[in-house]
This record gives C-alpha cells, structure tokens and sequence, in this order.
C-alpha cells in the first residue's frame, strides 16, 4: 500500500469513519442539489459526452463512470445496469459527496487532494464495502490550473488494468480542453454580443461591402434608414444608391479613405439626404478587402446646428403675465392649438409679445425637443433671404461656403420655424414660401434637388396684411396659407389691469439680471403709469422699469416730483436717459422765462417750432408751468 493511501487511511480514522460504514456521511437533496448542479451547469455539459465515450469502452466489462465537482459531490453517474444498482444500493448517486472526510480513502478524494490522477483497487479503499471494485479518477481543471472536478470510472477489481487510467486521464485532459475551448467561445460570444450592441446603437447608419459593393453587414440604424428589410438591403449594392462607386474605389486605393460625400438616397420609405463616410478594412498584407460606410442624416446635422444656433425657445406660458379675461382667453386658444399642424399667423403692434407666444406655443407642442428657430425677415437684406431661409450648395454663388450650407427650414426640421415681420418679405420670395407650405418641400440655391422638410410655421407681424394686399405688396394666397389659425394680441393699453402685475414681474427680473435690489413703486404712479397709452407696449413698459432701476435720478424724482402733473410720469416711457435730460432741461428754462416760447428757444438755441414738436413729444404740461411762473411772480 502505497503511502500516501496509509496516510489517508490514518485521517479517514481521525476523523470517525467507520470502515464498515456503507454511505456517505452527506448526502444532499432537493434545493441544495439543485443549486450544486446549477453551479456546475457547463462541467456537466461538458463532461457527459466524454463519459458516455468512456463508458461505452469498457461496457461490457461491468463499470460506471462518475463525475463529481471540486468537493467530491457527485454530479452524474453513467454505467452498467448491474453494477449500477450494486452503486446505487451504496448511495453513490447524484449529492452523495466522496470526499475523505464523508466517505473515508477513495480514488475520487484522493484525486482532488492530490491533484493527480490516482488508481486504488481492494483493501485501499478505506470502506469495506468498496473492497470488491477498482477505481481510478483523474482531477479536471480550469485554465487557471485550479481543480473544478473529477472523473472516475469504478469496475470490479478483477476486471481492471493499469491502461483504465490512461483512458480516465485522457478523458479528464478532454474535458479540460473542451472547458477551455467553451470558455473562449463564451468569451467570443460576449465580445460578439457587446460589438453587436454597440454597432447596433450608434444612431448613424452602418453598412460594410467588398469591393464590387456586395453589402454584407449593416447595423439596425442603417435598416431604419432604408425602411427595407435586412434580407432587401442585403439584395443590394451599393452603387445602386452611390453613382459613383467605381471612382471612389480608385480614391480610396490612393488615398486609403473617403470621407464626406453628400448624397440623395432614395429609400423605401422617404428621400434621404445624406454625408457618406467610407473606411477601408485591410488584410494582414495591407490589401482593402472590405470597406466600412458611415451614414449621418443631414436632419441629425441639422437639429444640432439648431441648438448650437440656440435654436431652442425659452418662454412657456408660465411667463406670460396676465390675468386679464380676454388676454386669458387667447392663451387657452394658444394651447389648444399649440399641437396643430397648420400654420398661425400672430399679429399684434410692436412690443405684444409675438415671439414671447411663439415660442410658448412651440414649447406646449410635441416638438418642444426639436429646435424652434427664429427669422426677422425685415431684418435680412433681399438679396440674402433666399440663401438664409432654404440654404445654397456649393458652387452656388460667389462667395459661397466650400460644401454649401443649410438654410433656416433645413435647420429647423421636425421643430418650428418663426417667421417675425412677415409683412416684410419680398414678393418674389413671397411665392417660394407658398410653394414651402403647399409642397412641404424646399430646394437650396444652386441645387434642383427637393428636400423634404416637417416644420411648424409661425408667422407675426404688426402690419395690416389685408392692407397691404391691397397695395400689392403681399400675395393674398399667402396670407390665406398663413392665416390658418389666427392670434391677434392686444394692446397693452386695452389690458391695464395687468400693469401692476407686469411692474412686479419686470422689477424682480431686471433687478435679479442687473445685480440691483428692486425698489417700491409709489401707488400713485402705478395708476399713472396704468392710465398712460404705452404705444411701445410691453417691450415700452420693461424698458421704463429696466430706467427706473438704473436711474438714481429717476427714483428721486419718483418720490419727490408727482407734483408737475400727471403728464410728469411719461418721462418713464424714455428709454434714452438723454432725452429725460433734454425733456428736464427744457422744463427749467420755461421756468425761467415764465414761458416765454421765444426766449426760451433763443436760449435753447432751437426754432419755436422745433420747441412745441418737443414740448408734445415729451408730454410737457405748458399751461401747468405757465400757471407755477405766474404763482412765483
């Protein structure tokens, strides 16, 4: 007996087994056994077909195999019908663990402790009833040499041969490469599985073909674009959408890539204008063997050239001040229109607020996330307009961008595009924008290429559009288009009681923005300032309060002049503290004249005349300051 067998012997005794003990000390069942299977899944998997080969060798020769994991716990049993039962009555079966100290020496413990593969046979075995049979058991490792299991194949002891080991030890090293081999391939199949997502959720479309452009592979992105199945796409090449297949190979053979082309797709579902990119994918000996197609809609360029304009509207309702009933009722209209498709027209005079709504709208709608972009059509030159709302290609004009440039409707895309002083437009580019809402398409300088386009128009202005009809100055078909759902916003002089509100709203905004603590507001003012006609409306109304927060001078005479006359609050409606000078100025020197207009303007050094068109201009109360001068004499 082998030493190493008499010093298992030893600890078998030491740690009370009975060598006429029948089964092992542990044997586990049910959810425990479950959980131990389920750890060694792949062993088992792995390992079956090699003990089945195993088996099927020595069948005949009355053995079974068994395979156990790193604790000696059996994990399956595969073997002759008769000596199978002869096992099975000695609980060797799937839970009964083999290690020493459960079942005393055995080839299966020895075989884990010593990490070699061992042979014992008779009386080595340290169980009485394990006497008639010959084992032998080989460990199986891991990749990392650490012991995973064993493999055991037991036969009566006159039927076993010294080459039953060989074959137990060939199958273990089977079972060993296969592990690794499986383990690879698992690997390989996550590293495929993270390059499948990753490729799959770039949002730009992916395509790779051989050099006749054959398309082999393309990414989820790609398939949405085309709105073809994979199987379709695959049917195609690529020069049945990029003309000039065969001058870009020869470019790409010289200088190795090919980056930026711009193309029109005609896709299943829609049109597709396009930036190509093209990588060539190299053999070991530098030769292109497959070449890699990046495709970016221009809509994804253009969404991000909106923001980076800052095409994105900043008001909501929540900022429109107001309380007044009729300017609450157009807000309610404003919302429920907000998601329509057709156009509105705002109209309204200068300084209601028709951007401040626009962009409300805009941002009450399902396009809120899209970019909302904003054009003064009065504020571009004629010659211009054309190229700032529908863009040029290259080559269009002199002076124009290498690569061409998207216009104002390209930009805003899927948003909204407003359209301010709409009133201003020239005539001829009058007609373009009509056929821009008819077709839903516009088409750059320079190009014959259609471009669809899904843009929510807002127009404004503060003319009388049906009056310039009809001095042939804006197109009657036009107006209809845009005059689709109308919102005409009043006056701020025909919403006074929304003044104080405003004031408050104002006061706290320009103050926070200027670094400035607010200031009170006299009561009596705030009804002068209710009771003037504000013809620069709100935009008139924040420039006064933006004034009075900056203006030191200002606020004295806030608190200390009401006395010369209601008309005194208008010098609040400068927005120009020169003028508020001048206005003070020429009050002083009619003071001091006792009104004399003539000797005032020789002192002025102006003409009479020029003295009353000021005089009405800043509201001076002439009677009032004649009346004081009388007072004073």
């Amino acid at each position: 007996m082998e030493n190493y067998i008499k010093e298992s012997h030893t600890r078998s005794i030491k740690m009370g087994i009975l060598s006429r003990n029948l089964y092992s000390a542990k044997i586990v069942k049910g959810e425990e056994l479950r959980d131990i299977l389920d750890r060694n899944k792949n062993l088992i998997l792995v390992a079956t077909p090699f003990m089945n080969r195993l088996y099927n060798f020595v069948k005949e020769s009355e053995f079974f195999a068994t395979l156990c994991d790193n604790e000696g716990c059996i994990l399956n049993v595969i073997g002759n019908e008769k000596i199978l039962s002869e096992a099975t009555k000695l609980k060797m079966i799937q839970g009964a663990y083999m290690d020493e100290a459960h079942i005393g020496t055995n080839a299966m413990s020895l075989a884990i402790s010593k990490k070699s593969p061992v042979q014992i046979s008779g009386e080595d075995h340290f169980i009485e009833a394990y006497h008639k049979w010959t084992c032998s058991a080989a460990p199986i490792k891991d990749i990392n040499g650490e012991i995973i299991g064993c493999i055991d194949l037991t036969g009566y002891k006159g039927n076993a041969h010294p080459h039953t080991l060989g074959m137990v030890v060939a199958a273990a090293d089977a079972i060993e490469t296969m592990l690794e081999i499986s383990k690879y391939n698992s690997m390989l199949e996550i590293s495929k599985r993270r390059l499948e997502t990753t490729f799959n959720s770039i949002s730009s479309g992916i395509l790779t073909c051989d050099l006749l452009g054959n398309i082999t592979t393309m990414n989820s992105y790609a398939v949405k674009l085309f709105g073809s199945t994979r199987h379709e796409i695959k049917k195609m090449k690529v020069s049945d959408f990029l003309q000039n297949w065969e001058e870009i190979i020869q470019h790409i053979n010289i200088k190795r890539d090919f980056i930026n082309e711009d193309l029109h797709i005609n896709a299943k579902i829609n049109k597709l204008q396009c930036t190509l990119t093209l990588y060539p994918i190299y053999d070991q000996e530098m030769n292109i063997q497959e070449i890699t197609i990046v495709i970016n809609e221009f809509k994804k360029a253009r969404k991000l050239a909106g923001k980076i304009l800052g095409g994105q509207a900043k008001y909501t309702f929540e900022q429109v001040i107001g309380r007044n009933d009729k300017f609450t009722k157009i807000v309610d209209y404003s919302k429920k229109i907000a998601n329509s498709k057709s156009t509105i027209l705002i109209t309204g005079e200068s300084g209601t607020g028709k951007e401040v709504f626009a962009q409300a709208i805009h941002n009450y709608s399902i396009r809120k996330e899209e970019p909302f972009i904003a054009v003064n059509c009065g504020a571009i030159p004629k010659t211009l307009i054309e190229s700032e709302l529908f863009g040029y290609d290259d080559g269009a004009f002199t002076g124009a961008k290498k690569g061409g440039s998207p216009g104002k409707f390209e930009i805003a895309d899927g948003g909204t595009i407003f359209l301010d002083e709409i009133g201003e437009m020239p005539v001829d580019m009058q007609t373009k924008l009509l056929r821009v809402l008819e077709e839903n398409v516009i088409t750059r300088i320079g190009s014959s290429i259609e471009i669809p386009i899904d843009v929510r128009i807002i127009a404004a202005t503060n003319k009388c559009l049906e009056d310039e009809i009809e001095k042939g100055q804006f197109r009657r078909d036009l107006y209809y288009r845009l005059n689709v759902l109308p919102i005409n916003l009043p006056p701020l002089r025909d919403k006074r009681d929304d003044i104080p509100e405003l004031i408050n709203y104002y006061m706290k905004k320009i103050s926070e923005k200027l670094g400035k603590q607010s200031m009170d507001i006299p009561e009596e003012y705030i009804k002068y300032l209710m009771n003037y006609d504000w013809p620069g409306n709100i935009r008139e109304l924040e420039n006064v309060i933006e004034l009075i927060i900056n203006s030191e001078e200002l606020q004295f005479n806030l608190g200390n002049k009401v006395g010369e006359g209601e008309k005194n609050i208008m010098c609040l409606a400068q927005n120009n503290s020169l003028e508020l000078i001048e206005r003070q100025h020429i009050i002083k020197v009619l003071k001091e004249v006792n009104g004399n207009m003539t000797l005032a303007a020789s002192i002025l050094e102006i003409g009479r005349n020029t003295l009353y068109r000021k005089i009405e201009k800043f509201h001076i109360n002439y009677s009032k300051i004649e009346h004081c001068s009388e007072m004073e004499q």
